[in-house]
This record gives structure tokens, C-alpha cells and sequence, in this order.
């Protein structure tokens, strides 16, 4: 085989492969090319989509809660503080029939609290239900 058939053979192979990744049913190298640069851009615009996704779950608060013998330990974090969002996460306490007996708060550009609630007056309200309820109170302090 020349040198000129082996170019040949390896570039089909490679424009083979090409069109089978991309999953295009073109015959001519041009169309191949052509299919493969759209899905490069639909690539793209995947990962612009994941990136916006990433960003906005990391503006989330992180919020956890643990059960403890009697009560919860509740830890919540947030990047971003808002006026009012202390009073929030408390409300949303207060609501649950959650008493603070301990807590730690910092809130000066991002927002931390560490608090220690006694038992609900509900025996139905579990450790994801607080949770639950502490996100909804930082999001709608938030505005989203």
C-alpha cells in the first residue's frame, strides 16, 4: 500500500468514526464536517446549561439538620445574606412549634446559623420536614 492509500484509509476511518460519534448519516466528508460542527456547538450549549445550573444550585442555601434526643440540630449556610432572613429561618421555627434553645448566628455578607431547636410540639415534624421548611423560609427571604 502507498503512502498516499494509507492517508486515505486512516482520514476514512477518521471521518468513519467522526460520523458515528456524531451520530450523522452523511456520506461526503463535507456533510460529515458540517454534522459534526453542530453537534460541537450543541455540546456547547450543554455545558453553558450545566454551568448555569451549577451556579444556581450554589446559591442555594445549604441546610442540614440532624435529630437529636430531643430536638434538632439544625445548621444552615447561605453565600448570600438578605435583610430579614433571620427573622425568616426563625418564623419558619416558630411555625414548626421549634423552640430555640441554642443558637449561633453570623450574618454579615454570607449567613451561618447554628442552633439547637427543642421538641416540636408536633411529634409528626421530622428532620427532613425542618429542612424543608428552612429552605422554603431562605428562598422566599431571597426573592426566588
Amino acid at each position: 500500500m502507498t503512502s498516499g492509500d494509507q492517508k486515505k484509509t486512516v482520514l476514512h476511518e477518521k471521518l468513519q468514526l467522526l460520523r458515528s460519534v456524531t451520530n450523522s448519516s452523511a456520506l461526503s466528508k463535507a456533510s460529515i464536517i458540517v454534522d459534526a460542527s453542530k453537534y460541537i456547538q450543541e455540546l456547547k450549549q450543554k455545558v453553558e446549561a450545566c454551568k448555569r445550573d451549577l451556579a444556581e444550585e450554589s446559591s442555594l442555601p445549604m441546610v442540614t439538620v440532624e435529630t437529636l434526643e430531643k430536638g434538632f440540630w439544625i445548621n444552615v449556610f447561605s453565600d448570600k445574606n438578605c435583610p430579614g432572613m433571620l427573622v425568616s429561618v426563625l418564623q419558619a421555627f416558630q411555625e414548626l412549634g421549634l423552640h430555640v434553645l441554642d443558637a449561633t448566628i453570623s450574618s454579615a455578607d454570607s449567613f451561618r446559623l447554628e442552633a439547637v431547636g427543642g421538641e416540636p410540639q408536633n411529634e409528626s415534624v421530622d428532620a427532613q420536614m425542618v429542612r424543608q421548611v428552612v429552605v422554603q423560609a431562605i428562598k422566599k427571604c431571597m426573592g426566588s
